[in-house]
């Protein structure tokens, strides 16, 4: 019987590609779209004085329980290999039967003979021994309770996450994707603090580009911000919800709530670039799969998100200055349920998130963490392309200035580029994100 044909791998990459961009993209304009459901007062003439969905750490916690659904893949994949791949005869995956008579006659010069003469010296056997200690100490090391170990990157995707979507409430949708650009500046400075790497002169100087980029974007924002953003007064900064006086100070300029937004979006990136450390450390002492790991970290996100919604409800939610407000759990989640459209968004938000992990790993295991994370940058560009299409935003020219500075940094920085100075160029650069990175959103 012939064997199966097999689809060659070069040729799925651009269908994985494609699914990326797609999911990632989608992923980032359904929160957006939410954001810009109005649920009361909806015909007051002023946009500023309508009441839309402002709920940051729900949305937060439709994240983990799109991660979560990676189990359903990992599951998937168990029943396949299970009840199909177990059922395959060995020489349909690709095993050969050893002739019972080839042991001494006609192999004198077989090379694999040699090979596994010599593996069985002293020598040999010493080194397989310490490659199997090596492999258990890994298959042990998230074994029993170490498994909640993967709850510390989780609890930087939490805070990381948490303060993105309120800064998407303040911001348009590609300045929120462009200012996340800032991830490759503390990725690259504790990858050397805490892993111990190593960074090129023109690196260094990438990072420095990559800052006066989102510099340029959050200045964009700030000069030309738009009044359609969706934003009610209530809703102009976290601590109004904290602070009963808040409420009787004066609105805040779009401008302010520009740069409040950037400078949210950009302070995220601190705790997602923790988590990417976090991540990348757990794997290099494990031989956890990252799809794995993914849905542990949403069973771990999930419940701490859970923990905190109830406790934020209970000391913030319910008081007088809380009611109504991001802490209001009981107000968002009769928001979410009752409303159609923030329903299902919600539903398509949550599978877009399991489809963009589960793709994105898998561009990583094809082609490479750089390539993804440059791959990522295209998708800025469509959710600008997108939100201009929908008027969610006008065009800025400085704007585009400060893309073009965040990508030529980013492959710069990343080696796709050359540097233009001969003196600061490398024969390789060293990938500072992780081997398999893990994002969420």
């Amino acid at each position: 019987m012939p064997a199966p044909t097999r689809i060659p791998a070069r040729a799925v990459i651009p269908f994985l590609v494609a699914m990326m961009l797609l999911s990632g993209v989608t992923n980032t304009l359904l929160t957006k779209y939410q954001d810009q459901q109005c649920l009361g007062n909806c015909d007051n003439p002023d946009p500023k004085k309508r009441e839309h969905f402002e709920q940051p750490v729900i949305q937060t916690a439709q994240m983990f329980v799109g991660e979560m659904g990676c189990w359903l893949v990992v599951g998937a994949m168990a029943l396949y290999d299970h009840y199909v791949s177990g059922k395959m005869s060995p020489t349909l995956r690709g095993y050969e039967a050893l002739h019972p008579n080839n042991t001494n006659d006609d192999d004198d010069d077989d090379p694999d003979d040699d090979a596994s003469i010599n593996s069985s010296s002293p020598l040999n056997s010493r080194a397989s021994a310490r490659a199997f200690t090596q492999l258990d100490s890994k298959d042990v090391f998230l074994s029993g309770w170490r498994i909640c170990l993967l709850a510390l990157p989780a609890i930087c995707d939490i805070c990381g996450t948490t303060l993105m979507n309120a800064g998407l409430l303040l911001v348009a949708a590609s300045i929120y994707q462009m200012t996340r650009g800032a991830l490759v500046l503390f990725v690259g400075a504790f990858s050397v603090i805490f892993l111990h790497r190593r960074l090129h002169i023109f690196q260094w100087i990438s990072l420095g580009g990559v800052v006066l980029g989102v510099a340029v974007v959050g200045l964009a924002g700030a000069l030309y911000p738009d009044s359609k953003q969706g934003v009610t007064t209530s809703a102009s900064l976290l601590a109004a919800r904290l602070n009963p006086a808040a409420s009787a100070s004066p609105e805040l300029s779009d401008t302010v709530k520009a740069v409040i937004g950037v400078l949210l979006i950009a302070s995220a990136q601190i705790f997602t670039a923790s988590q990417f450390v976090l991540e990348e450390w757990i794997f290099e002492k494990s031989n956890l799969r990252p799809l794995n790991a993914v849905g542990w970290e949403g069973i771990f996100g999930f419940s701490v998100t859970c923990v905190g919604m109830a406790i934020l409800h209970l000391a913030i939610g319910r008081t007088d200055a809380g009611r109504h407000g991001y802490f209001d759990i009981a107000h968002g989640w009769s928001q979410m349920v009752n409303n159609p459209p923030i329903f299902l968004s919600s539903l398509l938000i949550m599978v877009s998130i399991g489809c963009f992990n589960f793709f994105g790993l898998s561009v990583t295991r094809s082609v490479s963490a750089t390539s993804r994370s440059t791959i990522d940058t295209c998708r800025t560009l469509f959710i600008w392309i997108v939100s201009l299409g929908l008027g969610w935003e006008s065009f800025k020219w400085l704007q585009v200035v400060g893309f073009v500075l965040l990508v030529y940094f980013t492959f710069l920085y990343n080696g796709i580029v050359q540097p233009p100075l001969a003196c600061l160029r490398v024969d390789e650069v060293e990938e500072l994100l992780p081997e398999e990175p893990i994002e969420h959103h």
